[in-house]
């Protein structure tokens, strides 16, 4: 779906009684959820001011590296080959670290980033949703 064609689709729902809708066609998946809240209902709120001079927190190097699809993990090519990767191994952009297939389709999970795969969220065979996490790679590695 392109961005008008969601734009047109949230338009002609927007005065109905629909509350939460999922939509799927394909790799393509669009959910929503309305936020009903009054203006006039919301307290007064005071804004604090905060210093300046707050250190920032270390940024994380762990990035996930998610499921694009709903479907079922392969961690290796087939039951007789070993797997793509393993805990403690590195990882580099474009790398093949797995594959998802659903209805006879077999789509490829690449790595995006190099570095230490810290930790393999999910089983050879476990079903995944989309969005959720496969991987675990330290960037700091």
């Amino acid at each position: 779906m392109n961005p008008q064609e969601i734009k047109d689709f949230l338009k002609s729902i927007h005065d109905t009684d629909i509350e939460e809708m999922r939509f799927e066609s394909g790799e393509d998946s669009l959910f929503f959820k309305k936020n009903h809240v009054e203006a006039a209902a919301l307290p007064a709120i005071k804004i604090k001011e905060v210093p300046a001079e707050k250190p920032e927190p270390p940024k994380s190097t762990i990035t996930a590296v998610k499921s694009t699809m709903v479907g079922t993990f392969s961690s290796a090519q087939n039951n007789d080959k070993p797997p793509f990767v393993t805990e403690g191994g590195n990882v580099k952009p474009g790398q093949k670290i797995g594959q998802i297939e659903a209805m006879k389709i077999i789509k490829d999970v690449h790595s995006h980033v190099s570095g230490k795969v810290v930790k393999i969220c999910v089983l050879n065979g476990q079903s995944v949703e989309y969005g959720q996490d496969l991987f675990l790679i330290d960037t700091s590695k």
